[in-house]
């Protein structure tokens, strides 16, 4: 029996990524967010292709509610097919969530994994540099990096980037703090790694847990910050996105709610359903949460 007991230890040890799942999935909230999520991302890509309708065309009368005249989620302001434009509007919101997460981890990483590494000046420097960024607005110093630089899709996700790898910066510096004294990475050294092959081969898969959690959840904050950026007319003018949608049909609200409303709700459902996912990889990777 002990054997037996001591065999599933080590089959479990010996695959740490098929634990995790089975937490994961034991988690129903995380399921059913990481359903939702890969739901949106099948419209957002196979939508447009079977509902043909130009989001830019104007098809009937302004403001048609839903249902009217076949059209499911009514017309915009202009008339054109809000069904149309919110699958559109998809696949330009997961896109840029997606991409602005990329380099916030990008850029996460890489001034954590120097500052937790190297310590002494180096983490003087870069710290001081985090923390100039984590004091300031983020959305208003967006704001003034795409006024200056123009509201091209790019920029945005950069803007969106450049304000939000604060969080990932300081996660992984603590990572690296704490496993760069552990003895595989002693014993590393000591067999002759250099410095980048001890942090980005030895350190950094051992600290991504935490950052791929922080990295789920920066994809919901990036698609917010488009939305609000959008939403304030800062968003390129030829791109549909759920929040240009809502930008676009705020002057109306009080009369074609449905306007706002319908990608109100598709942003809130989207973001909601990465943050499930993100607490599910959390419970996942963190042992000390697998038993709540």
């Amino acid at each position: 029996m002990e054997n037996k007991h001591m065999g599933t230890e080590v089959e479990a040890a010996a695959h740490p990524l098929a634990e995790t799942a089975r937490m994961f999935i034991k988690n129903k909230a995380a399921v059913l967010g990481l359903i939702v999520l890969f739901v949106i991302i099948l419209i957002a890509i196979f939508g447009p292709i079977f509902y043909t309708t130009d989001p830019e065309d104007m098809v009937w009368m302004a403001y048609s509610p839903p249902g009217e005249e076949g059209f499911l989620f009514g017309t915009d302001y202009l008339g054109r097919d809000l069904l149309a434009q919110m699958m559109q509007g998809a696949r330009v919101s997961i896109l840029v969530g997606l991409s602005a997460a990329f380099m916030t981890v990008f850029i996460g990483i890489t001034v954590g994994a120097l500052a937790g590494f190297y310590q002494g000046i180096v983490e003087e420097i870069l710290m001081r540099i985090t923390e100039f960024f984590q004091v300031l607005p983020t959305l208003l110093f967006s704001m003034v990096i795409v006024a200056l630089f123009g509201a091209s899709l790019p920029m945005i996700t950069i803007a969106i980037g450049a304000v939000s790898w604060t969080a990932v910066a300081r996660i992984t510096r603590a990572e690296f703090m704490r496993i760069r004294s552990l003895e595989y990475v002693a014993a590393a050294r000591a067999i002759g790694a250099k410095n980048n092959r001890l942090m980005f081969r030895v350190i950094l898969p051992n600290a991504l847990p935490p950052i791929i959690v922080q990295a789920a959840l920066m994809v919901g904050s990036a698609i917010l910050f488009e939305a609000g950026l959008s939403f304030l007319n800062l968003s390129d003018p030829n791109i549909i996105s759920w929040g240009r949608i809502i930008g676009d049909n705020r002057v109306n609200i009080l009369d074609s709610s449905f306007a706002v409303t319908i990608p109100g709700i598709a942003i809130f459902i989207t973001v909601l359903a990465i943050s499930l996912v993100g607490d599910g990889l959390n419970d996942a990777f963190n042992p000390k949460l697998r038993g709540r």
